[in-house]
């Protein structure tokens, strides 16, 4: 099932099966516990990030082409960081460049997303499908001057920023994506194909980095997982190639949609 959030021309949010001519079928129920359709067709007035994280945990260095062009060595376990649940943003809603805490270093980074779909802890690689519940775009938005220079090597307040996790378009559930490891990844700035890869150069797989993320620690619903970034990153580029105001920046993941998100100045 592919599952969209939005809101109807009421102001009213729901989540529903994406139909033609941008209308859904709305669904009722929770995501997590049972949901199924009502059978009423609404117009999508906007569309929303698919799911409002718990948590989003992210997976640094985890794709060999992107290590190799950031001269960083393979990594023994999954680098992880976190982005503040604030940083969600909507597909279509603008990427704001900070301009209180400045940057002019913004990185686009696109990413599969893991949405975990039921509490578990200490889960087995072998179990670890039993908890997701779907997969999504994502764009680990960065701001390389702080990630790199100004925050003493760590890396949450660069990525941290409002409007720095753009979410979406839909969740493809995990029965129709049995097995993500073989998806094509790319991003586009202004039309212009900037990352392509493809998910089997990650370096650790999904249920390896579900099995090390709850290892002695609870994954809760909602949880959103990024899993790394493949090589083509703005940093990563000669010249180093930074988002400015008026760029268009689309990520896209094959079976489930492209993610595109205008990019303006913090007023």
């Amino acid at each position: 099932m592919k599952i969209i959030r939005f809101l109807d021309g009421e102001g009213e949010t729901h989540y529903g099966i994406p139909q033609h001519d941008n209308a859904a079928q709305v669904l009722s129920g929770d995501i997590f516990q049972k949901i199924e359709p009502t059978g009423l067709t609404t117009k999508v007035h906007r569309l929303l990030a698919p799911v409002v994280p718990s948590q989003i945990l992210c997976i640094g260095l985890n794709y060999k082409q992107h290590a190799a062009e950031v001269g960083a060595r393979i990594p023994k376990a999954p680098v992880l960081f976190m982005k503040a649940p604030t940083a969600l943003n909507h597909p279509g809603a603008p990427i704001q460049l900070p301009r209180s805490l400045r940057s002019d270093e913004v990185d686009y980074e696109c990413e599969l997303a893991v949405v975990i779909g039921k509490r578990g802890k200490n889960i087995s690689r072998a179990d670890a499908c039993h908890y997701i519940l779907g997969y999504t775009c994502a764009n680990d938005v960065s701001a390389r001057d702080w990630q790199l220079r100004r925050s003493g090597h760590q890396w949450c307040r660069a990525k941290s920023f409002d409007t720095f996790c753009p979410l979406g378009p839909q969740i493809i559930t995990a029965d129709e994506l049995p097995d993500p490891h073989d998806l094509e990844i790319r991003t586009e700035v202004n039309g212009e194909l900037l990352q392509q890869s493809n998910t089997a150069d990650m370096i650790f797989d999904v249920p390896s980095i579900i099995e090390f993320l709850s290892g002695s620690t609870t994954l809760t619903p909602g949880t959103v997982i990024l899993t790394g970034t493949p090589g083509g990153v703005g940093m990563g580029r000669n010249p180093q190639r930074w988002l400015r105001p008026g760029d268009i920046v689309s990520v896209t993941i094959d079976q489930i949609g492209t993610l595109t998100s205008p990019v303006t100045e913090e007023k």
